[in-house]
């Protein structure tokens, strides 16, 4: 036995090397530091979502509706996250075919052919993540995409409307899009389109279906007449304070590797943010005479927002310059601009995502010059790239906006889309859900 043992300890040793150079000659290993750093930054979005944006949302609207806010936030997590397992994933990263410039195909439908061993491609040749890790990373982008739409429809909405507006809106703006922007074949992404984090993909898509449901429901019972304001301040500090904090999953993540590239991406959402959050505070505070937390809160979102689709390619001065940009054109874009055209968008997800997402997509392709401190890319001009970036913003922009008019007004005529007066006047924490947030 004694003997056997030392035979086999001794060809060990032997065919060791040859092993090795096997597996350097195969197919790509996933590194176990970049597949924790990607299950750690999915985390961190669905940090972002419950309760990050739940409670965000939550804290800005009256008492009556609280409850209705978290229930609408957390559903729609869970309904998108169902969908993207189901087909999502394979519509938003196959091949499709003739039509792969738009959409993917149904190869991976319920995730077939995914194990434990299948592996995506980073953005480094011959660097790869467990597939599944990737599949749950970009789940999480396609659920708070979605549910940051309800910020533009909160107290009137009916949930049973805004589950079936979600289920399709999904399938027809958020899939579309983002095959478009982020797999290869897709229109945009060939055409060089750069959105490093969801600028196009998840903050211009969502807001501008945000501002068409807004439209399309019309006003809130009193707006513009009565008071309306948050019901819980500290309530949304927290709630922005877990969405800074899961940002950098958000960001840092999509760099798909644990870095410089993910380093660059994390220094620019502490940067670029705080730049945004002073920002809008001064900027309110010489407007109005006192800086406000709210205001705060609101340029750190904003900072957020801007910074996402530069996150990776932007260098950190750049990043600070988008920043003090979106800090304080968003505070017009929520004050100024909805006031003169006087759509209810009741949480300003458009003035924020809306506009920052378009501040950030047309930023990234100035400041990702290595002039100014980016990265740079191949054939990089800044007049070309700007002409690109301005292009993905306008396909998004009508894609999103075309879809979203037509699935509210089908939705409008098939079983209506807001609740009744009575409803909306008694809050939709009971008539919607039966329960209150609070007990008194």
């Amino acid at each position: 036995m004694k003997k056997l043992s030392a035979f086999l300890g001794l060809m060990t040793l032997l065919l060791a090397p040859g092993l090795a150079l096997a597996q350097e000659v195969g197919a790509p290993v996933p590194d176990k530091g970049d597949t924790a750093w990607m299950m750690l930054s999915t985390l961190l979005v669905v940090l972002m979502i419950v309760p990050g944006v739940a409670l965000f949302y939550g804290g800005l609207v009256r008492t009556k509706n609280m409850l209705s806010v978290l229930t609408q936030v957390m559903a729609i997590f869970c309904l998108i996250s169902l969908l993207w397992a189901a087909y999502g994933y394979s519509l938003a990263f196959g091949d499709g075919g003739a039509l792969n410039w738009a959409i993917g195909d149904l190869s991976k439908v319920f995730l077939a052919g995914i194990t434990p061993d299948s592996t995506a491609a980073t953005f480094t040749d011959g660097v790869v993540i467990p597939e599944f890790a990737f599949v749950a990373f970009q789940l999480t982008f396609a659920a708070i995409t979605v549910a940051l739409i309800v910020g533009g429809l909160v107290e009137r909405v009916k949930f049973s409307a805004l589950l079936v507006f979600s289920v399709l809106w999904f399938t027809f703006s958020y899939l579309p899009i983002a095959h478009m922007v982020w797999a290869t074949g897709g229109h945009l992404f060939e055409a060089g389109d750069l959105d490093f984090a969801g600028g196009t993909v998840v903050h211009i898509n969502a807001g501008i279906a945000a501002l068409v449901g807004a439209l399309v429901l019309g006003r809130r019972i009193g707006y513009g007449r009565d008071a309306m304001p948050p019901h819980n301040l500290p309530m949304t500090m927290v709630g922005v304070s877990l969405l800074w904090v899961g940002w950098f999953g958000f960001n840092a993540g999509s760099n798909l590797e644990a870095t410089g590239g993910a380093a660059l991406a994390f220094i620019n959402t502490i940067l670029a943010t705080a730049a945004a959050g002073l920002a809008w505070m001064l900027a309110e505070w010489m407007l109005r005479g006192k800086p406000s937390m709210l205001g705060l809160a609101s340029g750190v979102v904003a900072g957020l927002v801007a910074i996402t689709p530069a996150a990776g390619l932007v260098g950190p001065m750049g990043g600070i310059v988008l920043g003090a940009i979106s800090g304080v054109v968003c505070l017009w874009g929520v004050s100024g601009l909805k006031t003169m055209l006087g759509y209810d968008d009741s949480l300003d997800v458009f003035g924020i995502h809306g506009i920052g997402g378009i501040i950030g997509a047309i930023g990234t392709g100035i400041f990702v010059s290595p002039d100014l401190g980016g990265v740079g890319v191949d054939g990089y001009s800044m007049a070309g790239q700007v002409v690109t970036q301005i292009t993905g913003v306008g396909i998004t922009v009508l894609w999103s906006g075309s879809v979203s008019l037509v699935l509210f007004k089908l939705i409008d005529m098939a079983m209506g889309l807001r609740v009744s007066e009575e409803q909306e006047r008694e809050g939709l924490d009971t008539a919607s859900h039966g329960e209150r947030a609070y007990s008194t």
